[in-house]
């Protein structure tokens, strides 16, 4: 699929935002990604998910792991594709870690999965935690690149959408001056 169609695909679901938005990082933006709009829709995750697949099929992947919450959805659909394990790391004292017993081995072949991409600092913590288990990493697929080129990997890496991100600092935003009143979307802090 080219950027064009897997960009489509967000928008179909709804989950590529205009308007003024407060980002994470709390810079503002004429755009946001709400990817729970696309993993909330079992055809588009399908649709994705067989793009990952197809950049890493030769590497012959034995485990598909990916961080809590949306790469939960990701390394199973992934694997189920792949025909492999699906594994996923939880935040546990500010650090993603694997629980619930899941286990990789030094034969293992890993493809990391995850959503979007901005800093790339919960993918980095995913990476060192597979490392710890002697498991070679085959490559990290993921939806989105919002980092704007910036998060960089030791590992084979490939996004299928990369988005140049326009973020203005809050007392420099164009929108703002404009009268446009900001809102924080997303799950972790929700303000109308």
């Amino acid at each position: 699929m080219t950027q064009e169609e897997i960009l489509q695909i967000f928008k179909d679901a709804g989950a590529f935002l205009e308007g003024h938005f407060i980002l994470t990082s709390g810079l503002h933006s004429p755009y946001y990604i709400e990817k729970f709009r696309v993993l909330e829709q079992p055809k588009y995750t399908e649709m994705l998910c067989k793009e990952i697949v197809r950049n890493f099929n030769k590497e012959k992947i034995t485990a598909v792991v990916g961080p809590m919450t949306g790469g939960i959805i990701l390394a199973y659909e992934t694997g189920k594709q792949l025909g492999t394990k699906a594994f996923f790391t939880e935040r546990i004292e500010g650090k993603m870690k694997f629980r619930r017993s899941f286990k990789l081995y030094p034969t293992d072949r890993v493809l990391i999965v995850e959503d979007v991409i901005t800093t790339g600092g919960s993918v980095q913590e995913v990476i060192e935690e597979v490392n710890k288990t002697g498991a070679h990493i085959a490559g990290l697929g993921y939806l989105v690149d919002r980092s704007n080129g910036k998060a960089k990997f030791n590992v084979p890496a490939k996004a299928l959408l990369t988005l140049d991100v326009i973020a203005y600092p809050p007392d420099n935003c164009p929108l703002c001056r404009s009268g446009s009143i900001a809102i924080k979307p997303g799950g972790r802090d929700i303000t109308p």
